[in-house]
């Protein structure tokens, strides 16, 4: 009861734009968290217990692996002005040295390293400017932390992902796509409630199948035309308010998708990274993946602990 009075006091902040609700420091309509408690600063990531993981180990039945993500480089697509740039500073970088004349090569990588490529979004990513009760405007971002918590030009204070725990969890792929019978869903195409539950039941799965903790992997087919610069700049298609609603009453330790989910108003980032510590993981890759038809499978996802970040990079990876 207390988690869904939570959702409420959520859904009436929704409603009412920068609505102050005598928010305070330590109390707002999203902070602290129900589950989580104040101080949290792991999101999602506290459902993945060691009863979790071995829970997901036991449905590894082959052994197989597949890369759920893209490989970074040069030219693929960024969001606005983002870059990536990768340089060896000399080749060999250091050497010849000691009696066998061993060679070393570095790299020097420049880029927005949390949010390009396949790009998980850590919990200092997105915030909310608000009208606290005594009358200061700010910032707020998961879990009630403030700009004046969190800024730093060298790394965030707080909310780094670095305080993300280790994924490793039942992955769940929820494949609107093949629902849709459709190579790749058409842009502004809002995904309801509906088309998720007739996509799990195509594929034999129950909504009780998902527990809290899982990651909830949604293929819409904007994979195929990667490294378009489309799959940045265009309008994927997205989910509906209800299913946003639908996820958080799940408890998913994370979402997923080859896009980003988010509609005009970006409600993904909004309601479930900000108000719900429910992360997203960007720009995935289901090419190897989605001719498998498995749908219930080991996923792995370890964000860097990058003192500060607002997100990081990584390599998604199912197993079954």
């Amino acid at each position: 009861m207390k988690y869904q009075h939570f959702l409420a006091l959520i859904l009436l902040s929704a409603v009412i734009p920068n609505c102050t609700m005598a928010q305070t420091k330590e109390k707002g309509p999203w902070w602290p968290h129900p589950i989580w408690g104040a101080g949290d600063q792991a999101g999602g990531s506290n459902w993945i217990t060691p009863e979790k993981i071995v829970k997901a180990l036991s449905l590894v039945k082959t052994g197989k692996v597949f890369e759920l993500g893209h490989i970074y480089e040069r030219g693929m697509p960024q969001v606005g002005n983002r870059s990536y740039n990768i340089f060896i500073p000399s080749f060999p970088t250091y050497g010849p040295s000691g009696k066998d004349q061993i060679v070393y090569n570095d790299e020097f990588v420049a880029a927005e390293i949390g949010q390009v490529g396949t790009q998980f979004d850590g919990p200092g990513h997105v915030g909310k400017q608000l009208k606290m009760a005594d009358g200061v405007t700010t910032e707020v971002f998961y879990n009630g932390y403030t700009t004046e918590d969190i800024r730093n030009p060298y790394g965030l204070q707080k909310l780094g992902v670095e305080n993300i725990k280790p994924i490793l969890t039942k992955g769940i792929l929820i494949d609107i796509a093949g629902y849709k019978n459709v190579e790749t869903l058409p842009e502004q195409y809002q995904i309801t409630l509906d088309d998720v539950r007739k996509a799990l039941t195509k594929e034999g799965l129950k909504e009780t199948d998902i527990e809290p903790g899982d990651a909830l992997l949604f293929n819409l087919g904007w994979w195929r035309i990667w490294p378009d610069a489309k799959t940045t700049s265009g309008s994927p298609a997205y989910i509906s308010e209800e299913v946003i609603l639908w996820i958080i009453e799940k408890k998913p330790s994370m979402v997923g998708s080859d896009a980003n989910l988010d509609g005009p108003e970006a409600r993904v980032h909004g309601e479930l990274v900000l108000k719900n510590g429910i992360f997203n993981l960007e720009l995935m890759d289901f090419s190897t993946f989605h001719t498998e038809k498995v749908y219930k499978f080991l996923f792995v996802f370890t964000p860097l602990r990058l003192k500060g970040a607002t997100g990081s990079p990584g390599r998604p990876i199912a197993i079954y």
